[in-house]
C-alpha cells in the first residue's frame, strides 16, 4: 500500500531511539519519548499558506502530539502537517 500525503502533509517514520548515550549510560525509556527525531518518507505538494519546506529523505524533530499514528504493512508511521515540524536536523 503506498501512502500519498495531500496539501500540507507529511508522511514520518520514526528513527530508532538511542537506549544509551556515546559514554554508555542507559537512557530511560521516559526521557526517550517525543519530540521525535523522524524521517521524512512523502510529503504532499504543499499549500499557499504552508509551502512543502521539507523533502523525502529529511530528518526532523515534530512535537510530542503532532500529527496521527498509521500502520501499514507491520510499519509505524506518522501523517503530520509541515508547520507541526520544529526543525530539518543535519
Amino acid at each position: 500500500m503506498t501512502i500519498k500525503p495531500l496539501a500540507d502533509k507529511v508522511l514520518l517514520a520514526p528513527m530508532e531511539a538511542e537506549e544509551t548515550t556515546a559514554s554508555g549510560l542507559f537512557i530511560a525509556a521516559s526521557a526517550q519519548e517525543k519530540p521525535e527525531f523522524m524521517t521524512v518518507s512523502a510529503v504532499g505538494p504543499g499549500t499557499e499558506k504552508y509551502p512543502m519546506t521539507v523533502k523525502v529523505g529529511d530528518k526532523v524533530i515534530i512535537t510530542k502530539y503532532s500529527g496521527t499514528n498509521v500502520k501499514v504493512d507491520g510499519k509505524e508511521y506518522t501523517i503530520a502537517s509541515v508547520k507541526d515540524i520544529l526543525a530539518v536536523v543535519d
